[in-house]
């Protein structure tokens, strides 16, 4: 039995109801109505993902990246079965485990998902907003073409100014990593084209299922450069991360001194913890700026 036609959001509408009138099929169990993402049982057998949106435009946002991502034909990602402003609706992931092969697997489906591209650095996912957000921070999708430039302007300063202006980044902090920004032209390696990102890729947006395969959740999807994606796979840990690159590299070889720009990319997510979560991460911002030259 469905739930019928789709109306609109009532109040206090909790994640069940919400399933059920974005997908049009009724709810037969309910997870926790405070957990966030919540998990809910369909009447077709099915186990949906709902989660709410915390910020304006995010679940917008979200749902265009999402279904960027899988246009693409490469690393998989859960279906978007349903969203509004507040909510959005996807296909559950089966759980499972992170195997070499899965992982190797995973290195060359990311390595295509790049290669898809993006129309501009800074291009936002088709249907998706301008003003997006990574994490709970806003993130601003403005096109550019010189990466360098649009990445320090875009991607960098508008964290390093809400950490210095709020007390979390040390003015003489502050400096190094403006230095190393001012290096960038000199230090960004080769130039490449626009790749289509998933743009929030720690370890905890990768999904190992069951079926052992790799799946992304979570995105902040825009064009980028792709040593970006990776850099932010090494920030927290990723199981069998020597078998990603290997299987990256058999497809998409990186250039050469990669490694040595691993800092410079992580400086984005690393000022974006910074800024919701405090002085532990300004002082890794730091001495990733001076990796890369500060």
């Amino acid at each position: 039995m469905t739930a019928g036609p789709p109306r609109g959001p009532g109040p206090g509408e909790d994640p069940a109801a919400a399933a059920a009138r974005l997908t049009g099929r009724a709810a037969t169990r309910r997870g926790s109505s405070a957990a966030n993402p919540a998990e809910v049982a369909l009447d077709d057998g099915r186990v949906v993902v709902v989660k709410r949106g915390e910020e304006p435009e995010s679940v917008r946002a979200e749902a265009a990246g999402l279904r960027w991502l899988a246009e693409a034909d490469a690393v998989r990602v859960p279906a978007v079965l349903g969203h509004d402003r507040r909510w959005l609706v996807t296909d559950r992931v089966p759980p499972g485990r992170p195997s070499p092969g899965a992982a190797l697997r995973f290195g060359r489906d990311l390595a295509a998902l790049h290669a898809a591209g993006a129309p501009a650095f800074g291009a936002a996912p088709p249907g998706g907003p301008r003003e997006a957000y990574i994490g709970l921070a806003p993130m601003r999708n403005v096109p550019g073409t010189d990466w360098p430039d649009w990445y320090a302007e875009h991607r960098v300063l508008p964290y390093l100014r809400r950490a210095a202006d709020g007390g979390t980044l040390r003015p003489a902090e502050a400096a190094v990593i403006e230095r190393a920004l001012e290096r960038l032209p000199g230090t960004a390696g080769p130039a490449e084209p626009p790749a289509r990102l998933h743009g929030d890729l720690w370890n905890g947006n990768v999904l190992w299922g069951a079926d052992g395969g790799a799946w992304l959740i979570d995105p902040a999807a825009h064009g980028g450069h792709r040593e970006t994606d990776l850099a932010m796979l090494r920030l927290f840990g990723c199981p069998h991360l020597d078998r990603v690159l290997d299987g990256y590299q058999q497809v998409a070889p990186l250039a050469d001194g990669w490694a040595g720009r691993v800092g410079l990319h992580q400086l984005f997510p690393l000022l974006v913890h910074t800024v919701l979560f405090g002085r532990g991460y300004a002082e890794r911002a730091v001495a990733a700026a001076r990796s890369a030259g500060g």
